[in-house]
């Protein structure tokens, strides 16, 4: 099984090339499904067939075992959340806290982006599918989208530790009827039902050979930057980029004179210029780098986002391309055993830092690291949660942090 997350700045034609992906694979024999989380569902555009929640075959005459849906997050949110969030009601109003603070606690800004993952996540364990194709949203959405199963996690465990355990034995204590311990009891199994969802949420994103990301983008500085920035943000997250597409690069106008041939030749110019220093970003880090020509016309239906296809991949196979640099690695330096005198470096990879500015801070037994904008928790390995932070490097994309032992409550 494999998942293909498609996103890019808007615009830039991410939902073209997630849908021309998806006829390439089917092409090749594969069964695909194609799932849009963008809110602006343009995918059954690009097919040129009417979607909606329910996989649609997409040409199944020549192409058999392509589907395509839209994610109806509205639904989503009718049938799966708004019953939980009555049962977080009849939790905290048990708790005592006042109805109105109970019904703002339960609103959760992004649980609709959260169900269209997890719809994700089913379609990958619950259908007949070798490899789901997914349009997701533009480029911030998707960091938001892709990180909120752990920051919802972490809401969960704050707001309900220990889940069913804990929220059954408090809450029976207090309850003064047989009816209101088997509502409590049901929400405190809805809560496990939850953890475990974003538990294999976090599985399936943080999986790299199952889970890869495609940034596409178009050959300009500004979009190029945002790139950059994008990769950092979801290498922070423990998220696998395996692709670049460069989009509507013009073609080369060749040796005349006149002026949309000199203007095509500045543009094309600009373009190998920006293609340049993608392509020195992501040397050496097993993230491939495709084109694909400016067409006369928007590429719509099967027959031309298979031409579309042709001029993406080729003959190679959609799915390669999926690095085997680990994104975190620790190794001991110094020492051996439970020494004192033992030193650790733990490496992060962080593609696209560059010379950017990163902070560290240690909270507890995790550390936290902003790297300009975007923060990100690690958890650190057993053996670091005793030691101290004494150094930190950054060369050549990798954050090399040392650690040695803490006196106070390392073993002996």
């Amino acid at each position: 099984m494999r998942v293909l997350l498609f996103t890019g700045k808007g615009g830039v034609g991410k939902t073209t090339t997630a849908a021309a992906t998806a006829v390439a694979l089917a092409r090749s024999g594969r069964k695909v499904l194609v799932l849009s989380t963008d809110p602006a569902h343009s995918l059954g555009d690009a097919f040129d067939v009417p979607l909606g929640g329910e996989p649609t075959e997409i040409d199944g005459v020549a192409l058999p075992g392509l589907f395509a849906a839209h994610v109806d997050t509205r639904a989503l949110v009718d049938e799966a959340w708004e019953p939980l969030r009555a049962q977080l009601r009849t939790l905290l109003a048990g708790a005592g806290v006042e109805d109105i603070v109970a019904d703002e606690l339960t609103v959760l800004p992004g649980v609709e982006d959260l169900l269209a993952l997890e719809q994700v996540r089913r379609a990958t364990e619950d259908g007949p599918w070798e490899v789901v194709v997914v349009d997701c949203g533009p480029t911030a959405e998707t960091l938001r989208l892709l990180s909120l199963p752990e920051a919802f996690g972490g809401y969960l465990e704050r707001l309900f530790p220990a889940h069913r355990r804990a929220v059954r034995g408090v809450l029976a204590g207090l309850a003064g009827s047989g009816a209101t311990v088997a509502k409590w009891d049901a929400a405190a199994a809805s809560l496990s039902r939850l953890a475990e969802q974003l538990s294999g949420l976090r599985a399936m994103l943080a999986d790299r050979s199952t889970t890869t990301i495609r940034l596409v983008l178009t050959p300009e500085r500004v979009v190029a930057a945002e790139t950059r920035r994008t990769i950092t943000a979801l290498a922070l997250h423990e998220l696998h980029v395996d692709g670049l597409i460069a989009n509507r690069l013009v073609p080369d106008p060749g040796a005349g004179r006149s002026a949309a041939v000199q203007w095509l030749r500045v543009r094309r110019g600009e373009q190998d210029g920006v293609l340049a220093e993608l392509a020195e970003l992501t040397a050496g880090t097993g993230v491939g780098l495709r084109t694909v020509a400016h067409r006369a016309g928007e590429p719509v239906g099967v027959a031309e986002l298979a031409e579309l296809a042709e001029d993406l991949y080729g003959t190679d196979d959609p799915l390669e391309g999926v690095g085997a640099r680990p994104l975190m690695e620790l190794r001991r330096t110094a020492g051996e055993g439970t020494s004192v005198d033992s030193e650790y470096e733990l490496d992060l990879q962080v593609p696209g830092i560059g010379d950017g500015e990163v902070d560290l801070a240690r909270i507890g037994d995790d550390l936290a690291v902003t790297v300009g904008r975007r923060r990100r928790t690690v958890a650190l390995p057993p053996v670091l949660r005793r030691c101290e932070v004494v150094a930190a490097e950054l060369d050549d994309d990798v954050l090399s942090i040392a650690f040695r032992p803490d006196p106070a409550v390392w073993m002996r």
